[in-house]
């Protein structure tokens, strides 16, 4: 019989309560309180996330961020800063234990589990008509363009995985958020760093609804990872989790941590 994970489609939210989610689902199911996720989400208004190692000043213009009306947040996750767009992105995340993907017949050490879990998205792709593939450590590549980027964490034996699947790409509102020297914001190198990533719609010449995308998903983890994903919602301990977490992600000591 096939396994059942629950199926989170938890649509737009801001950046302090996407995160905030992301962590209570991750800790309930360390505490054996909540089942193996896959979740489904998107940003509103965009975002700036940064890993959780990152110096905040050094990696985000917080000034234009605030001018723009973009939040940041500080991830639990490590990477570099992303930039999430409200319009440009699917977002995904899985929590699931180690023993859960070995019961299931994978690898659970972390660059294994990254390819394992990515196999979801690479998938999900191809059923959009994107041939995509996974490129250690961490990204999924099409014709050696980068068109997702995910990162990982681990605690009391489970993992938290998340990561983006661009639809399109703004990289010049990128650059204006990111602290990138103002010699490199010049149109050519602004189409230089075009030309290194792709998206969805450039990927099909046409664009797609979020729900084709999340379905094509949904489908894409079900059969890279041999599980039936079954809708569902937050439990009331990951909602009251969540909701203590948001205050934390919004704090100006948790984003200024380093």
């Amino acid at each position: 019989m096939t396994e059942e994970w629950r199926l989170l489609k938890t649509g737009p939210g801001d950046a302090y309560w996407n995160m905030a989610v992301d962590e209570a689902v991750f800790k309930a199911r360390a505490g054996g309180r909540a089942p193996c996720t896959v979740r489904l989400y998107t940003w509103r208004p965009s975002a700036v996330s940064i890993g959780f190692f990152q110096s905040l000043h050094h990696e985000v213009d917080v000034e234009e961020c605030r001018r723009l009306g973009i939040d940041v947040v500080r991830r639990i996750t490590g990477g570099g800063a992303v930039y999430h767009d409200s319009q440009g992105e699917v977002t995904y995340s899985v929590v699931a234990s180690e023993a859960d993907l070995r019961r299931l017949g994978f690898d659970p050490s972390i660059q294994p589990s990254y390819e394992a879990l990515c196999s979801g998205i690479v998938q999900g792709l191809k059923l959009l008509g994107v041939a995509a593939e996974f490129k250690p450590i961490n990204d999924i590549v099409v014709a050696g363009r980068k068109i997702s980027g995910s990162a990982q964490t681990r605690r009391g034996g489970a993992i938290l995985q998340h990561g983006t699947l661009l639809l399109k790409s703004d990289i010049a509102t990128m650059f204006r958020v990111l602290k990138v020297s103002k010699e490199k914001i010049s149109d050519k190198l602004i189409k230089a760093a075009e030309e290194r990533v792709t998206n969805v719609f450039k990927e099909l010449g046409r664009e797609l609804s979020v729900e084709e995308v999340v379905e094509a998903l949904v489908k894409g983890f079900e059969g890279a990872l041999g599980v039936k994903l079954v809708e569902g919602e937050l439990t009331a301990h990951e909602l009251r989790l969540a909701e203590e977490l948001r205050s934390k992600y919004a704090s100006k000591e948790w984003l200024e941590l380093r």
